[in-house]
């Protein structure tokens, strides 16, 4: 089963990681708004990713369906001792949520553009922020998943 977790926590890094190649582009700058190129770059990659891709995009819920749900199966059969599931759970449940409720829909509205410069600027970089969390939380899990695998 950890091996199920690991290719959707894997998936789901590597999905994390060109997000971040993107949105660290917020970092070098301080004002309210950020610069136009760096709206353009930023929001034409939310707008290809989350709108135009459809429906390949939504593999990226089905890698976050198949992670909770290996760590669901874990802890019901008692494959693992059940510290490491419910770690395990600490670590994938709050950035699945927190991309399905405030993540994908700051990434849908910055690549709709509708928005002020400056609103979109505050979307970049709050979607950055959440990403870093999530990145974090995932890698963690995917150590926690390794660990687990090799202890037990």
């Amino acid at each position: 089963m950890e091996a199920i977790v690991l290719g959707g926590a894997g998936f789901l890094l590597a999905v994390l990681w060109f997000d971040l190649m993107f949105d660290v582009q917020v970092r070098s700058h301080r004002g309210d708004t950020l610069p136009e190129e760096v709206l353009a770059s930023i929001s034409s990659y939310y707008r290809r990713v989350t709108t135009d891709a459809a429906p390949m995009n939504r593999f990226v819920a089905i890698g976050m369906i198949v992670t909770l749900a290996g760590i669901g199966t874990q802890a019901v059969i008692g494959h693992l001792a059940w510290g490491w599931s419910a770690g395990s759970a600490l670590l994938a449940v709050p950035p699945i949520v927190l991309a399905g409720a405030r993540v994908v829909p700051a990434a849908v509205r910055l690549g709709g553009r509708a928005d002020e410069p400056v609103v979109q600027s505050q979307l970049a970089r709050q979607i950055y922020r959440d990403h870093v969390f999530c990145f974090s939380s995932i890698a963690l899990l995917v150590v926690t998943q390794t660990v687990a695998a090799v202890v037990s």
